[in-house]
């Protein structure tokens, strides 16, 4: 399985953005997808998972992000709104098996490249 991240960009704060995870491979049915971030000078961090009892989101952003799958084209979205500058980092797609703790990077054997997402003040 291959990731393929796509929809970052340059918003203003209060904006919308919606992120893309295109997977490649049969196999993808199997994993399961998530978000992270990572800010410059910064950890990497959890955003978001979809897991087999539903969706998961950190702290900072529920209520404003959604994760979403498409099984049927393979691909695992997030939709930001009410963003904030302190959402600004790139944002990265990945994907682990199934019964594997979602919050955890070391969690998730495959990434995609990641894509920049900037929000202004």
């Amino acid at each position: 399985v291959q990731l393929q991240a796509s929809g970052g960009g340059l918003v203003q704060a209060g904006g919308s953005l919606r992120l893309s995870c295109a997977a490649s491979g049969r196999t993808f049915s199997r994993y399961g997808g998530g978000w992270f971030r990572q800010a410059p000078g910064k950890e990497r961090e959890f955003v978001a998972a979809i897991t087999w009892s539903g969706p998961y989101y950190a702290d900072s952003v529920k209520g404003r992000f959604t994760i979403s799958r498409d099984n049927a084209k393979n691909t695992v979205a997030l939709q930001m709104d009410s963003l904030k500058p302190e959402d600004t980092a790139v944002y990265y797609c990945a994907a682990r098996p199934y019964g594997r703790s979602y919050y955890s990077p070391a969690a998730y054997d495959i990434w995609g490249q990641g894509t920049l997402v900037t929000v202004s003040s």
